[in-house]
């Protein structure tokens, strides 16, 4: 089979693209749309715990005999070898949360109704009034979004002070009360409950290192190691239902991968608008850049080595019943420019969890990498 190699483009096609993205990157810094929001996020899971499974169809985490925990990434970036890194069970201290108040819902634009609530772990039951002892319903906070909204005025001298829960499938409810410090009261109650963080609190946010379809790329020094650190930074608002939940995929997949020559997941955020998805830096660009830097000719012990790295990175992950179906040296990443260092696999957007009596006949790949019997 004759290879197109016109397909890889020549040093000078690369380096036109290089100084088109730089271009574009410097643009975007100018005008200010690098910027990422302070506004606070949920901290999630970012590790499978003794117990989670993968579940071959919908390639996500099931429930096992434990839940889903936080692995700190601190351990990591200080160098823990052992991938039992100090972890702890999400949600553990907020189940004993309690919190109760009036708050108020529209029935329509212009009638007022209240209602009691109380805020009991992660559910919130409402009550016709405070003396009721039946609820007459009740709302799992799991998966919700909280946002802060601004005050309206209802007539000269009432003012009303909102605040919205955004609950899956992005339909949100909006609360109000009649007091800013009691709506501030109820916002922290039940950031606290549901796990929000503010991402700067953890990160310092640096300059963008590159534009993707959803959104930007940047680094960040971990605060408490000095380590650097890549954030990735992806707009909901940019993505359809379908590309969502291929990037929950993904992060799932990461969240179970905890091997050396496979990119590490350090944390994850989400807000009613953005995921945050915070990786390991990797500074010596992809291998096909390592390659051409050394005109494509290197020592047969590095190669060797090279190939090792990558086959058993591929042996983890299909022991996991995990096919990258993208696997190209653009997707294979550095460590660092030293000339030994180490490879990662990254990019697991369009990987597949394929179960044991399961085959996967999708064409998915980069053109110019693909296997022959794809094409076929």
């Amino acid at each position: 089979m004759d290879v197109d190699h016109s397909k890889f483009g020549s040093k000078k096609d690369r380096a036109a693209q290089k100084a088109t993205r730089a271009a574009e990157l410097a643009k975007l810094a100018a005008s200010g749309e690098d910027k990422i929001s302070d506004i606070g996020a949920i901290r999630l899971p970012n590790r499978i715990s003794k117990g989670m499974y993968i579940d071959p169809k919908s390639g996500t985490a099931k429930q096992g005999n434990d839940r889903d925990a936080m692995m700190s990434p601190t351990s990591f970036l200080k160098g823990a070898a052992s991938p039992r890194l100090t972890s702890f069970v999400a949600g553990g201290e907020d189940e004993s949360i309690q919190f109760e108040g009036e708050m108020i819902r529209k029935a329509t634009e212009t009638k007022l109704k209240k209602y009691w609530y109380c805020l009991l772990g992660k559910e919130l039951y409402v009550y016709k009034n405070k003396q009721e002892e039946k609820h007459k319903g009740m709302h799992n906070l799991v998966g919700v979004f909280i946002k802060d909204e601004p005050e309206e005025h209802l007539d000269s001298t009432t003012v009303l002070y909102p605040f919205s829960l955004i609950f899956p499938g992005n339909k949100p409810r909006v609360y109000y009360l009649l007091d800013k410090e009691a709506k501030n009261k109820w916002i922290e109650a039940i950031k606290k409950v549901i796990g929000y963080s503010n991402l700067f609190d953890y990160y310092e946010v640096k300059e963008t290192l590159g534009k993707g379809k959803f959104g930007l790329v940047k680094t960040a020094v971990h605060k408490k190691t000095g380590k650097r650190v890549a954030v990735k930074v992806m707009s909901k608002k940019e993505m359809t239902a379908q590309d969502v939940e291929l990037q929950r995929r993904e992060i799932e997949i990461l969240k179970m991968c905890q091997h050396p020559y496979i990119i590490r997941l350090l944390d994850i955020f989400e807000n009613q608008d953005y995921i945050y998805i915070i990786m390991e830096n990797l500074s010596g660009g992809d291998l096909f850049t390592y390659l051409e830097k050394r005109d494509f000719e290197i020592p047969e012990a590095r190669a060797k080595q090279l190939g090792h790295q990558i086959a058993t990175a591929l042996f983890y992950l299909h022991s996991f019943g995990v096919a990258h179906r993208d696997l190209k040296p653009e997707n294979i990443l550095m460590a660092t420019d030293a000339d030994d260092t180490d490879l990662k696999i990254v990019d697991f957007g369009l990987s597949k969890i394929i179960g044991p009596n399961e085959s996967s006949l999708d064409p998915f790949g980069t053109l110019s990498y693909v296997a022959p019997e794809v094409l076929l």
